[in-house]
């Protein structure tokens, strides 16, 4: 039942029919996981909080830096060298005091991602860590979690969401990891700061409506954004039986590593 503060916190929510009283309910009882406090990130975290999202974790094993306030609006100056997840929490936390937010300050491993991925019903990656993407992407196979994958560089994103066992995965489309060194990261090639809001916003649309059993997911399609000529394409997808994952006769069983340490979630990785 909610509270008077919180029919009126979610007033506007709760005028909306498609919402009312048992969608805010089934928004406070969410579970969503976030990956990488950045650029994505941030924007996802604010808007789910401020939404009512009931339960929200963060992983990001890394500190705020200077050059991160460009984008990742959930950062201010004061932050700079403190813990992104527990820079993240604290606003989030001043937002909306009705949730719960869990800070995971670690690198995700093959090791330790599974038992993270079990305490939430859906999950935001918000990094630009191709190794990481595609753990990410393996580990909700394996654990039958919904995903949403985002990824931005100069003036373009894109995203999609998976079901996992239902819809295209990642690799369905990409197959696996690009070479070392062959896509340059935000860091190297530069990122258009207000292109992460517009991308990360919408991976927290998808959260909600996922929570809510509104709408259309974004699955089965790639979407495309240009900031330049403000156009969004959508492209249509479909399951790869050939797929090393998810397709007929998959070669991967199991977790793996697809990359060094070095590409593990930093600061410069997360958009």
């Amino acid at each position: 039942m909610l509270t008077d503060a919180q029919l009126e916190r979610y007033s506007r929510h709760l005028i909306l029919k498609e919402v009312g009283l048992a969608g805010q309910e089934k928004l406070l009882a969410a579970r969503v996981l976030i990956v990488g406090a950045g650029g994505l990130g941030a924007p996802a975290a604010l808007y789910l909080a401020a939404a009512g999202i009931g339960t929200i974790g963060v992983v990001d094993a890394d500190a705020v830096d200077l050059t991160n306030l460009q984008r990742q609006v959930i950062h201010h100056t004061p932050d700079v060298g403190k813990e992104k997840v527990l820079s993240a929490a604290e606003k989030m936390r001043a937002i909306n005091p009705d949730i719960t937010v869990n800070t995971h300050p670690v690198f995700l491993r093959t090791d330790n991602i599974m038992p993270i991925l079990a305490d939430y019903d859906f999950v935001i990656d918000g990094t630009d860590n191709f190794a990481a993407k595609f753990l990410i992407n393996d580990a909700c196979h394996f654990a039958g979690k919904p995903y949403v994958h985002g990824g931005i560089l100069r003036f373009e994103g894109q995203m999609i969401t998976v079901l996992p066992g239902q819809t295209t995965c990642l690799r369905c489309v990409f197959g696996g990891p690009p070479p070392p060194d062959a896509v340059p990261s935000c860091s190297q090639a530069g990122v258009l700061g207000v292109l992460a809001g517009v991308l990360g916003t919408l991976q927290a649309t998808e959260a909600l409506k996922r929570a809510l059993g509104l709408g259309t997911l974004l699955t089965d399609a790639l979407l495309k954004y240009n900031a330049l000529d403000l156009s969004f394409r959508r492209l249509t997808l479909r399951r790869n039986p050939r797929c090393p994952l998810c397709g007929d006769a998959p070669t991967i069983t199991e977790l793996r590593d697809e990359a060094p340490p070095a590409c593990d979630l930093k600061s410069d990785c997360c958009c």
